[in-house]
């Protein structure tokens, strides 16, 4: 192994087997940084489009002939001409979307793009990213899921007491995602875990104290954190940019988390009917309309939180996704409700895209935030809610409307791509000379 390459990769990442040095000490390095690149962006939730996109530009830029094929799980690369290609696996597991270590790693590629920082720095930079602590505490985090779950309540009609009963069940799943981390395996389990411990939790409160709930309502705001409507958008947007098996594979897990929160629910409620028995579930009562321009204002801040970005990227992630909502609002009074999502993903993947091409930071730290506020988890749980209820004819309805809600977002998404692209997009995209 070559010393540039050891101190590039270091002893935990496979070189191509060599009969003979694959690489020379100066492309030993670059394809190290690279290589180490993609696992890093992997890691903190980039889409496969988005990180080919990113992988093959800091290829072109570095001078290297490469070729990549990104899964959910895995990042295939290849350099060199065909008759002389070597070819890297990297296995990576899908983690949590951290924008705040995106921001960085976006700051470091620039860096290296523009010669300010060499591939070995860079790549030493990336190992201090990866080395850094979360940026919100163990309490705010649990706070986040707090304030999400009480927001997105109020969004979806809940009233004052759902609003509370939803948060209450919110502070208790981030209890169990902490407690999740810590335990061998323990993110397994953790979507079961969690929406049977809000459904049991929330159906006996609503038995034990004598308060006006809905049930359904206030047990979806305290799961609505867990539900993968943003999975389902992204997979669609994988599979309408041709990316099959990443597109299949992301929708496949995103089904069976549905299913995993469906179940665990049922479960809850089950159990919660055998200790307290039957419990009547009422309409909730109509908020005041400010309450609604209240929780609009305070979700963007909230999914701040739980997706780690760093305290200067609040303002702008805020921002699009105040934008992208009253866009989804003003259209839904001309058009239905699809073609209405479209529209607010397209305001909000333009306004992402440009603060991607002011040299602000990637643009998943203005665009997943505010897709958050229009995805269709919360349809996608009631229809499977439905059928495990064998109310048939709803659930089918509901998931066929979750289907054409995502699809609608990621045609938005899609266009903004195409009226104003990323950066690296304009790169990867521009007829070579």
């Amino acid at each position: 192994m070559s010393d540039a390459w050891s101190a590039v990769m270091g002893a935990d990442m496979p070189v191509a087997p060599s009969s003979g040095a694959p690489y020379s000490d100066e492309e030993a390095a670059a394809v190290g940084f690279v290589l180490r690149l993609g696992r890093a962006l992997h890691g903190y939730g980039l889409s496969a489009d988005a990180l080919e996109y990113n992988l093959q530009a800091m290829s072109d830029r570095l001078g290297l002939e490469a070729n990549f094929f990104t899964t959910p799980t895995s990042i295939f690369a290849a350099f060199g001409p065909p008759e002389r290609q070597h070819t890297h696996l990297i296995r990576v597991f899908p983690g949590d979307v951290d924008l705040g270590k995106l921001a960085r790693l976006d700051a470091v590629s620039r860096d290296v793009e523009q010669h300010r920082l060499t591939v070995i720095e860079g790549s030493r930079r990336i190992d201090e990213i990866i080395a850094l602590p979360p940026i919100s505490r163990p309490v705010v985090r649990v706070l986040g899921y707090g304030v999400a779950s009480a927001v997105v309540c109020r969004i979806l009609g809940g009233g004052i007491n759902e609003v509370l009963v939803a948060g209450f069940a919110g502070l208790l799943t981030g209890a169990i995602s902490l407690a999740s981390n810590r335990l061998p395996h323990g993110t397994h389990v953790f979507e079961l875990v969690a929406a049977f411990a809000v459904s049991l939790v929330v159906t006996c409160f609503a038995a034990i104290s004598d308060l006006r709930l809905s049930v359904p309502t206030a047990t979806l705001g305290g799961v609505i954190v867990l539900v993968p409507g943003l999975t389902v958008t992204v997979a669609m947007t994988e599979l309408a940019r041709r990316h099959l098996a990443a597109g299949t594979a992301r929708l496949s897990g995103a089904f069976l988390v549905f299913v995993t929160i469906a179940f665990g629910v049922a479960v809850g409620a089950e159990v919660a009917g055998a200790l307290v028995g039957e419990v009547r579930s009422l309409q909730p009562r109509r908020l005041p309309d400010w309450t609604l321009t209240l929780a609009v204002a305070v979700a963007p801040l909230a999914f701040g939180v739980l997706l780690r970005a760093r305290l200067r990227d609040f303002p702008w992630l805020w921002l699009s996704s105040a934008i992208g909502y009253t866009a989804v609002r003003l259209a839904a009074l001309s058009f239905g409700p699809a073609m209405a999502a479209s529209i607010g993903a397209l305001v909000v993947g333009v306004l992402a895209n440009l603060y991607d091409r002011r040299g602000l930071g990637p643009a998943a730290v203005a665009q997943v935030p505010g897709v958050l506020l229009l995805v269709p988890g919360s349809i996608g749980y009631r229809s499977l809610s439905s059928l495990l209820d064998q109310n048939v004819i709803v659930g089918v309805t509901a998931a066929f409307t979750m289907i054409l809600t995502a699809v609608a977002i990621a045609a938005g998404l899609l266009v903004a791509s195409v009226l104003v692209p990323t950066h690296r997009q304009r790169e990867t995209t521009r007829p070579s000379a």
